[in-house]
């Protein structure tokens, strides 16, 4: 088979294309012939070191394809499904393994790139607005990157649970974007400032929850738009690593809460892996979230599309194509 390989850290060089020989499932595990693979920001961070992983790394999590062969004792998918999943034992290739019951068929109205481009965003987005900090009709909140794969993707599962959203992009097609997502407000973070918003549009106070994958130059700021015993999920850091600071910090901005969660420890079981996902198929089926598709690229060009991703050249999901 044909993968992507990392045999150094460094730039978007160090992604190599290379032969590979078939891998083939143990007990537990299933073979599935790709079709489509997510592109995530945490990638670029591996590719870069900032995460180290054992080399050499074939990168990527998240996919879609077809199952070609499934090992002992599995019983969750069999042979011919189509699937998608975020537990791939390295997705940027033709054929990847992953845990049989890490994975989800997909149902006949969801197409395989959808079923891919959903999985690891759709997810993320459905965890923070349902169990991080469950919104309702008397939520505000505030989303960074309200224009991303994720931020899209939260916007609209935010409109569905009747909150009201200001999303942070920056530019006015971005803002577009967030707007027709479900975004009743909108912020250029380069022309103004989203602590002031956040407080004009709540009467003063702040908001309930900020949403923020962005980390390093927004996590302050992100703070001071809470009111008091407000939730900052933070969620990614695309700016950077947020760096150490006293807890008292949360104590003098009024007993905030501030939690880094992570997508593991919200679909930790099956049930709750299915659960999430029915829930996301039904509300596509219905009309009633979008999954934006913004570009794919060959599975080969991966470091055009590395670029495409740091360069901030995106809005919503990236797919490779073996």
């Amino acid at each position: 088979m044909k993968a992507i390989r990392v045999h150094q850290p460094g730039d978007r060089e160090a992604l190599q294309w290379e032969e590979l020989p078939d891998p083939h499932p143990k007990p537990g595990e299933a073979l599935v012939r790709l079709e489509a693979i997510g592109l995530n920001f945490i990638e670029v961070y591996q590719r870069m070191g900032l995460y180290p992983a054992p080399l050499p790394l074939t990168p990527g999590t998240e996919g879609a394809g077809r199952v070609v062969e499934i090992g002992a004792g599995v019983t969750a998918v069999k042979v011919g499904d189509r699937v998608a999943g975020v537990n791939f034992k390295g997705s940027y290739a033709e054929l990847s393994l992953s845990a049989a019951d890490r994975l989800v068929v997909l149902p006949a109205s969801i197409e395989t790139r959808v079923g891919a481009a959903l999985m690891l965003q759709g997810m993320t987005a459905h965890y923070l607005a349902t169990s991080t900090y469950p919104l309702s009709r008397e939520s505000h909140c505030l989303i960074h990157a309200a224009a991303g794969g994720v931020g899209l993707l939260l916007c609209q599962i935010a409109r569905l649970r009747g909150a009201h959203i200001i999303g942070t992009v920056s530019t006015p097609e971005k803002a577009a974007l967030a707007s027709r997502a479900g975004a009743q407000e909108t912020v250029l973070y380069t022309r103004e400032n989203f602590v002031e918003r956040a407080r004009q549009s709540s009467g003063g106070v702040g908001v309930h929850v900020v949403y923020d994958s962005v980390g390093k130059t927004t996590f302050e700021s992100s703070l001071d738009a809470l009111r008091p015993r407000g939730m900052l999920v933070l969620f990614g850091q695309s700016s950077g690593p947020v760096g150490a600071f006293d807890p008292q910090l949360l104590n003098r901005k009024g007993s905030l809460f501030l939690t880094r969660p992570t997508l593991g420890h919200y679909v930790a079981s099956r049930e709750e892996l299915l659960g999430r996902a029915r829930d996301l198929f039904r509300w596509v089926e219905e009309g009633a979230l979008e999954v934006r598709i913004d570009r794919s690229y060959p599975l080969a060009d991966a470091a055009e599309a590395h670029g495409a991703l740091e360069g901030r050249q995106t809005t919503g999901k990236v797919l490779l194509i073996p």
